[in-house]
């Protein structure tokens, strides 16, 4: 998992909201809306990047589609000190990147 991570924090467009998606998540769980709405993201960019991190098992979702929530995985639980790692050793560009045209 830990080339996983640095491939969706380091290596494509996206990264900082990625890490910030899962900084979200590890407080509690939250729909997709609510996501978009406390990072201040499109929806649509939100969808797309639970959809990247759902393919590589970071997180996982559960209940109804309208209002899913969703959950950091078991599998990222324990590759949890991965992440520090790596989100301490990126450096995020300070851009917006709420634009992102889902280039990844």
């Amino acid at each position: 998992m830990e080339k996983a991570l640095w491939y969706l924090l380091a290596g494509t467009r996206g990264g900082a909201n990625r890490a910030r998606i899962i900084r979200l998540l590890d407080d509690r769980p939250r729909n997709a809306n609510q996501l978009a709405e406390a990072l201040e993201v499109d929806y649509n960019t939100i969808r797309h990047y639970l959809d990247v991190l759902l393919d590589h098992d970071v997180v996982e979702a559960g209940g109804e589609d309208y209002g899913e929530l969703y959950f950091l995985s078991d599998r990222f639980e324990a590759n949890r000190e991965a992440f520090g790692r790596i989100v301490d050793r990126v450096e995020f560009e300070t851009e917006d990147e709420s634009d992102d045209t889902h280039t990844d």
